[in-house]
């Protein structure tokens, strides 16, 4: 299973609105959790089995399982309480620019209207232009330019106003 397949499998789960899916073969564990009570957003362990017998694997695994990884430290909720969070439609690479020789999309203080462009997010080798739907200001920008974005993270902060 490549990282392509892997990729596909947690937008599928995404969209389906099922809160867990656990997937195994003989060489690779793979869980998917969504949606839970005591955190929000998506969680994936992916686990190796490497070849070696059944009881040193019990004793390995807690150690070879990643601990999710927060995206954004938590911030006040007053202080971005008025802010319009655009977040990402798919899983990709985001770019800020369409092209490297290119100016980029917007800038924080740019005034945007309803079907602005704001950025490209890559994904299998397909550029995807994200829209705006909203009027506003562009606040901040929460991602770096040509980083790799999870499905519903937050790209720009936008004040409505």
């Amino acid at each position: 299973m490549d990282l392509k397949d892997i990729q596909n499998l947690i937008k599928f789960v995404a969209k389906s609105g099922a809160s867990e899916v656990k997937l195994e073969t003989e060489d690779i564990k793979i869980t998917i959790k969504t949606g839970s009570d005591d955190s929000k957003g998506e969680t994936t362990y992916i686990q190796q089995i490497p070849a070696m017998p059944v009881q040193q694997q019990m004793q390995a695994q807690p150690q070879q399982a990643p601990a999710p990884v927060e995206a954004q430290p938590a911030k006040p909720a007053e202080a971005d309480s008025k802010y319009v969070t655009i977040k990402s439609p798919i899983i990709g690479t985001f770019y800020r620019r369409p092209s490297p020789d290119k100016p980029v999309f917007v800038e924080v203080g740019d005034t945007i209207k309803e079907g602005d462009v704001l950025c490209v997010i890559e994904a299998m080798k397909l550029f995807n232009e994200i829209e705006n739907e909203i009027a506003g200001k562009i606040v901040k920008v929460l991602v770096d330019d040509s980083s790799p974005v999870e499905f519903d993270q937050p790209l720009f902060l936008v004040d409505p106003s």
